[in-house]
């Protein structure tokens, strides 16, 4: 319960964040609004089924708002400030647990890996895991997935070094330039462009180390999926070819589609963070989450000491649309 109290304490902050992302279509599309948990390259499919129009070919646009968390994306879900959060899926682990009406459900998984590289302040051509022994690392919220799957490498290797919560996800990459911590964890185009500027340097890809994990996710209440199962099927539809396309189409020609998306990033820093994340193949064919890696999920979740109780697959995820879906695409 005190999980679910402080997703719902958090849902002003979610409606106070104003980084809006207006995404292009037709004048009488209907409108899915999506309230993003970060604004990264990480999701390069969710734009660039924008970009590309797979969205107004369904009859639908979307908008989209950054949540900066996925305490505050899920607070937006729940208030009615966005009618599909796309964040880490123990968000809705957590709001089931704590017995919540018309409780949120997955419906669809993007990315299967942690998307975060970790920056140093020196070179290390040579970095070992290990190498983190006595040092501090900023690697994000305490409770979300990006600092859950950190502190799951950590563990596993039997790495004796201290993990900073205390920043916002959002403020980390300022306050490890400030000079907090030894190391940081930064997502795409963050760690490139940080690293271009010498200001840091990426040593190792944390979603290499951890392994497959269902990341980042689209899930609504309910009851939301009830009414608008066409718009749960476009935007399931529009991810899925677009992600077919990032795979088929060479980085250069992605890159082209999505500088709109990234004012003041360049299109060569973009081509660079989309083979960054090609190179540790980070994004799912098949947005169904597959009940396996829901498990190895509340294993990193128990492992932090953040879950109470397992959850089952089915009272969390649906994947019946998703199935359906990527059959007709790849048949």
């Amino acid at each position: 319960m005190k999980k679910l109290i402080s997703v719902i304490t958090a849902a002003l902050v979610a409606l106070a964040i104003p980084v809006t992302f207006a995404a292009c279509g037709g004048k009488d599309n209907k409108t899915i609004r999506i309230n993003e948990v970060t604004h990264s390259i990480f999701y390069a499919p969710l734009y660039l089924a924008d970009a590309l129009g797979y969205f107004s070919d369904e009859g639908y646009e979307i908008t989209l708002t950054n949540g900066g968390g996925a305490d505050a994306t899920m607070a937006a879900v729940l208030s009615g400030g966005a009618d599909v959060g796309f964040c880490g899926p123990e968000a809705a682990i957590y709001v089931n647990k704590g017995d919540s009406d018309d409780s949120p459900k997955v419906f669809g998984q993007l990315t299967k890996r942690d998307g975060s590289f970790l920056v140093g302040r020196t070179p290390q051509p040579d970095f070992k895991w290990s190498d983190l022994n006595g040092k501090e690392i900023l690697a994000g919220r305490k409770g979300g997935v990006p600092a859950m799957t950190f502190e799951y490498v950590v563990k596993s290797g039997n790495i004796d070094c201290t993990l900073n919560y205390d920043v916002a996800f959002n403020m980390m990459t300022p306050a490890f330039e400030s000079g907090i911590a030894d190391y940081c964890t930064m997502f795409e185009p963050v760690a490139s462009e940080y690293q271009a500027q010498g200001k840091g340097y990426i040593v190792a890809s944390v979603g290499q180390e951890s392994g497959e994990i269902p990341y980042t996710c689209f899930m609504a209440k309910q009851s939301y999926i009830n009414k608008n199962g066409e718009a749960v099927d476009a935007l399931l539809k529009a991810v899925t070819r677009a992600v077919k396309y990032i795979n088929e189409t060479d980085s250069d020609t992605v890159a082209g589609y999505l500088t709109k998306y990234f004012d003041g990033t360049s299109k060569t820093s973009i081509k660079m963070s989309l083979d960054s994340y090609k190179s540790i193949d980070a994004w799912v064919t098949n947005m169904a989450m597959k009940e396996a890696a829901f498990n190895k999920l509340q294993d990193v979740i128990e492992l932090a000491g953040e879950l109470d109780g397992r959850v089952k697959f089915g009272d969390v995820v649906i994947t019946d649309a998703a199935q359906r879906i990527y059959e007709e695409i790849y048949k």
